[in-house]
């Protein structure tokens, strides 16, 4: 996700340029809208004047009754331009929106989730401290019963992705899991705010000669700054020559934070180059701008970058690919990205907020359009099986195997097809179809 933060609030604040599932970092921010009515008329109302004036594909938007709506949640719904963007603009919680912007904190239990076949829903990742880790999920932990209902049968009633409740303190849920080990467990996990950890590893690794540095970056957001910048500075000090940037769940962010990632990864032969270029439709054509590759503290200047990614990588993680490949070699290892080449503007309003496509972003070579989403150069498994920052897992494995090789590794090519194989539909996964979920990607 980018998000940016635009005005034309209803009930104050100021809007946010994100680049994500969700939202992202805009290239300049609007002139804020004072006044609020929070009738249900009134922000449906907003919701179709601020699509009209911002919305990237306002020549192809209906125009419904506004008076036919319950929410303003199903005017956007009704009203999106659909052969485009199915999820990319959405409406969420002002305050659940500040918090993960603000602080990489949500309401959950701290788990993200896959959903390998009808009835194998799996843990992929546990956030230190949060309720999952506490009753023993860890990554490969396999869900047999929530609250007394099978997977399957929650997949056949197409439950799962509601199982876990609403996004409160204090909601709990009973699970019959199998761990990563082979232990069985019965327990009880209740919701809390959970703190995502923006930098969950960083490590280096010995492989054909070289010392390589590796990154598992969970999101954009503000926090995350700080969090890479020790993160290089520990590559920094360790002599890492060369990266592995691991985005396998990284649904984007703020577009502020790509930039300076950009430069941390690229060094000085990038510095000033041009990153991204933001594209806004006819009514806002003079918001068009260019946004620059940084100078920053503690940089590589790697000559080349491998990324993991997988379908949840999407939006800043994509544009991170997208900014730096006209500038250097830039490998993919695991899956497809999730195709995002657009960004959001956020307006407040009443305790909402809006997050409306509002801009296309393309890199220096021109190159944009990505919506069936950037092709992995080598195929790999997202593999359960093993930690995150493992050098024995699947697709970072693999990713040290091309550093050391210059070729893909084909046996996590075959493990990868055959992983696909058994997938069911992106549209079964829980995380589909939401925006804030997918942005969060976590329960």
């Amino acid at each position: 996700m980018w998000k940016t933060r635009k005005g034309a609030l209803l009930a104050a604040g100021a809007a946010l340029f994100v680049l994500s599932c969700g939202g992202s970092d805009s290239p300049s921010t609007p002139t804020a809208a004072a006044g609020a009515d929070c009738s249900t008329a009134g922000q449906v109302d907003f919701v179709r004047t601020t699509l009209n004036a911002w919305y990237f594909w306002y020549q192809q938007l209906p125009n419904p009754d506004p008076a036919g709506f319950t929410s303003p949640e199903a005017y956007l719904d009704a009203v999106r331009y659909r052969p485009l963007d199915t999820t990319f603009s959405y409406v969420a919680n002002k305050a659940d929106s500040q918090a993960f912007f603000s602080d990489s904190q949500f309401v959950g239990f701290g788990i993200r989730t896959t959903l390998a076949g009808t009835d194998d829903f799996r843990v992929a990742d546990v956030f230190a401290g949060s309720p999952a880790a506490a009753i023993g999920l860890d990554r490969g932990s396999r869900f047999l019963e929530i609250n007394g209902q099978s997977i399957a049968s929650l997949v056949s009633s197409n439950q799962l992705g509601s199982v876990f409740g609403p996004a409160q303190v204090g909601v709990t849920s009973r699970v019959h899991f199998i761990d990563r080990g082979g232990a069985e467990h019965d327990a009880t996990m209740t919701k809390a705010l959970v703190t995502i950890p923006t930098v969950a590893v960083t490590e280096t690794y010995r492989t054909g000669g070289s010392t390589v540095g590796y990154v598992l970056f969970q999101n954009f957001v503000t926090p995350s700054n700080a969090a890479l910048d020790a993160a290089f500075g520990q590559l920094r000090d360790a002599g890492a020559e060369e990266l592995v940037l691991d985005l396998r769940y990284n649904g984007g962010g703020l577009i502020s934070v790509a930039q300076h990632l950009a430069g941390l990864i690229g060094g000085a032969p990038t510095a000033n180059q041009t990153f991204v270029r933001f594209i806004h439709n006819d009514k806002q054509s003079a918001r068009n701008s260019t946004l620059p590759i940084p100078t920053v503290a503690n940089a590589l200047g790697v000559k080349r970058l491998v990324v993991i990614a997988t379908r949840s990588s999407a939006s800043a993680s994509e544009l991170v690919v997208n900014g730096l490949r006209p500038y250097m070699e830039v490998t993919i290892v695991g899956d497809r990205t999730y195709g995002k080449p657009v960004g959001q503007y956020s307006f407040d309003f009443c305790d909402k907020t809006l997050f409306p496509v509002s801009f296309s972003t393309r890199n220096a070579s021109d190159q944009g359009d990505y919506f069936d989403g950037l092709p992995a150069n080598c195929a790999a498994d997202d593999d359960l099986g093993h930690a995150l920052g493992d050098p024995d897992e699947g697709s970072l494995g693999a990713a040290l195997d091309y550093i050391r090789s210059g070729r893909c590794n084909a046996t996590a090519a075959a493990r990868a097809h055959a992983q696909s194989l058994g997938r069911p539909p992106l549209a079964l996964q829980p995380h589909r179809g939401d925006g804030w979920k997918e942005l969060v990607g976590a329960f």
